[in-house]
């Protein structure tokens, strides 16, 4: 995601395009009624809530998108921790164009900043040990760039961006090949065929599929839902043959225990599929 966060402007354009495009539409009827296209005003962002602000150059690509000449200008950089009553960033310019952006902006900005503040807390957590807090697919549709980035900017890790980037065998899928063996071999003959340099991850769901999965030689394995027991069992078991992911029934209260297991990665849905924005306003003033 590091190359995702220096190139924003342009990944970003077409999904902020998209998102004025379902607001506005053939216009703000309410701020070209009521306000004149002549009137400036300064709106300043509050945090009204402590977080981590992220998607502040998406806020401000949004003001710019709707009107060139608005000026948008922040004073902490994304990932920054705030406090509430913490103003951090700005826009200036007509006031009309200020209005008909501020949703959108606050939208991207209030999403991303949640989910930002959730990884990071996850991420204080378990800072004492070697585990990565790790996303996931489970993003809003259309949206998964910007949660991903969030999670970045909030001190986690990004797992794979789609079904494109990494072979993670599941259930389903050990249940259509007709078994852990079977389905690795068969993206084994499938990464040498595409010419693919993209590793081999597999889900167990007892210590037997952890077995099997070591002797398939597999780059990742997937602890699903396993007892802090048997998880550390897998992690011994493992003795560093390949890296070691936890994922299932993860929350702030037992992700301490189960990275303190040893396992290299823990997966958390949470961060993106229960989103709790973060509390941020925009006071406008003439």
């Amino acid at each position: 995601m590091k190359e995702i966060h220096s190139d924003m402007k342009n990944k970003f354009d077409k999904i902020i395009k998209n998102a004025l495009k379902e607001d506005i539409r053939n216009g703000d009827i309410t701020t070209s009624a009521a306000v004149k296209n002549s009137l400036y005003a300064h709106g300043e962002f509050l945090a009204k809530q402590e977080g981590v602000i992220a998607g502040l150059d998406v806020a401000g690509r949004v003001f710019q998108l709707v009107d060139g000449k608005l000026n948008f200008k922040k004073f902490l950089e994304d990932g920054s921790r705030v406090e509430p009553g913490k103003f951090f960033a700005e826009v200036r310019g007509k006031a009309s164009s200020i209005l008909t952006a501020e949703r959108t902006a606050l939208n991207f900005l209030q999403r991303m900043s949640g989910i930002a503040t959730a990884a990071n807390l996850f991420s204080e957590k378990i800072k004492h040990t070697k585990a990565k807090i790790l996303d996931t697919r489970k993003t809003a549709p259309g949206l998964r760039l910007l949660d991903k980035l969030a999670v970045y900017d909030g001190g986690g890790t990004n797992h794979r961006y789609g079904l494109y980037d990494l072979f993670l065998i599941k259930d389903n899928h050990i249940t259509a090949a007709g078994s852990i063996t079977k389905a690795v071999k068969k993206c084994v003959i499938y990464r040498k065929k595409k010419h693919l340099n993209t590793k081999i991850e597999v889900e167990a769901a007892n210590l037997n599929d952890v077995e099997e999965a070591l002797s398939c030689n597999a780059d990742i394995i997937m602890l699903d839902n396993f007892t802090l027991d048997n998880m550390k069992k897998a992690v011994d078991l493992i003795s560093g043959k390949c890296l070691i992911e936890a994922s299932g029934m993860v929350n702030l209260e037992n992700v301490k225990e189960i990275a303190e297991t040893g396992v290299d990665f823990i997966s958390v849905g949470y961060l993106t599929h229960s989103v709790k924005a973060l509390d941020i306003s925009l006071n406008i003033k003439l």
